[in-house]
């Protein structure tokens, strides 16, 4: 190993007091949700009985370009932030590149992954207004498993559905959920009205994100001082997330180094806008050239592949209409192990940042994922998530473009997370059971012929 400075980290006191709103900054503003029963433009106060209301007057807040981040939120993030900023030296070696990779390590906080970051926050808010039940969906389990720790530390109770094939796949975030004190239940259930006619319909439906969302925002509805809680897509959630790339702006500095190229993997976008956020300011503040690429899976390609359109956040049509790259509120996406990356939209800020090519897309095949997550555990040590190893094949592809042209660019993605509790999906690469799921222009066709019928 050479004797060249790998991780960077910042010291306490130097953890961001604020979240970045980009949307304050935007040239264009993300076209107005809908409210689903007016569809009339949303205002936060139609958010009030689903939501916080802190967290909804975050949500439809588009001049404040710094919210502050309550000191008691803070003093949770120091129990593992600042997050490492690491040069991963190994794996430029083995590409045999001249560029310079570095990731942010959000793998390192208690319960493996970034989502703790807008959990804890969430849970804050609830809690200051006096809730007491909170509920949620999750998709891999990442989310669950970082707001049963956030719901506990807060003393809220937190009920669970978390996508069946996910709750099959990966037993052990189900444990970890359920060791924190949350409730867990397979989605779709018989417990809701939405679960009950989905299984109705298609008895024996793995489920999806969407499905999950329903089932969780009618528990919310009615259930007595109950909030619903989000993990992604929405814009207070990518807010919180932000901390993730103004700690980079300035561990970057640390470097002495910029990046020309920040990649985050995209399910819903918190992630991704987490990372890249505070650094596109700078492109549209200062005329920074920075290129933003957001990575998802091609069985469940929105990005690169979906309509913009109003559209439901889940399955039952109980959220606002979200103007977003979608395939469709009714999309069933295949099977893969990145069950947080199985989602239909994208969150309305990413989804007009897209729109005005302000960032980019691309789709990653689920062997190619695993590939390149095997390459950066043999170089770097850290076995990746599923969702994560999809960022990491984004920026080994710009490491190899960068090897042709001789370039020695910059590159930084987000290590969203680890993959210790992913292992039977490696066992399942390992031994060659894990295929490519791919989608014909028809079947996207099909199933988005639906929101061309929509009355808005």
């Amino acid at each position: 190993m050479s004797t060249r400075t790998k991780r960077f980290i910042l010291p306490e006191s130097e953890i961001p007091t604020q979240w970045y709103n980009i949307a304050a900054d935007m040239p264009n503003k993300p076209m107005p949700p809908l409210n689903p029963q007016t569809r009339e433009p949303l205002r936060a106060s139609d958010l009030y009985p689903i939501f916080a209301k802190a967290l909804a007057d975050q949500e439809m807040n588009q001049t404040d370009a710094w919210i502050d981040i309550p000191e008691a939120v803070r003093e949770q993030y120091k129990n593992y932030r600042c997050t490492p900023l690491v040069r991963a030296y190994e794996l430029e070696k083995a590409l045999g590149t001249p560029a310079h990779i570095y990731f942010k390590n959000e793998s390192v906080s208690p319960v493996g992954s970034h989502k703790l970051n807008s959990a804890i926050a969430q849970a804050y808010f609830c809690k200051q207004e006096g809730i007491t039940n909170i509920t949620t969906e999750t998709g891999a389990g990442q989310w669950g498993a970082a707001l049963s720790y956030a719901a506990k530390a807060f003393g809220l109770e937190l009920a669970v559905y978390m996508v069946k094939i996910s709750y099959e796949q990966k037993p052990y975030r189900r444990s970890i959920m359920q060791t924190f004190g949350a409730q867990v239940t397979a989605s779709p259930s018989m417990s809701t009205k939405a679960g009950r006619k989905i299984l109705t319909d298609h008895p024996n439906y793995q489920g999806s994100l969407g499905t999950a969302i329903s089932e969780a925002i009618e528990l919310a509805m009615s259930t007595p001082n109950c909030k619903y809680t989000l993990g992604s897509v929405l814009s207070h959630v990518t807010l919180h997330q932000t901390i993730i790339g103004l700690e980079a702006e300035k561990q970057m500095a640390m470097a002495g180094e910029y990046p020309d190229i920040v990649i985050g993997c995209f399910g819903g976008g918190s992630n991704f806008g987490g990372i890249s956020f505070p650094f596109m300011r700078h492109n549209i503040l200062s005329g920074k050239k920075t290129r933003f690429i957001a990575a998802e899976p091609n069985s469940c390609p929105k990005l690169t592949r979906g309509v913009f359109r109003y559209d439901f956040g889940d399955e039952a049509g109980y959220t606002p209409l979200l103007p977003m790259f979608t395939l469709g509120h009714n999309f069933a996406p295949a099977n893969i192990h990145a069950g947080g990356l199985r989602y239909h939209g994208a969150g309305v800020i990413v989804s007009q940042l897209l729109k005005d090519k302000m960032m980019e897309a691309v789709d990653i095949a689920q062997l190619d994922s695993f590939e390149a997550g095997c390459l950066f555990a043999q170089t770097e040590g850290i076995i990746p998530a599923p969702e994560s190893c999809h960022a990491i094949a984004a920026a080994v592809d710009e490491a190899n473009k960068c090897k042709e042209s001789g370039e020695q660019k910059v590159i930084l993605f987000n290590l969203s997370g680890h993959g210790l509790i992913d292992m039977a999906s490696y066992d399942k690469y390992i031994a060659g059971d894990l295929m490519n799921y791919t989608l014909t222009d028809e079947q996207i066709a099909e199933n988005i012929k639906e929101l061309d019928t929509m009355k808005l």
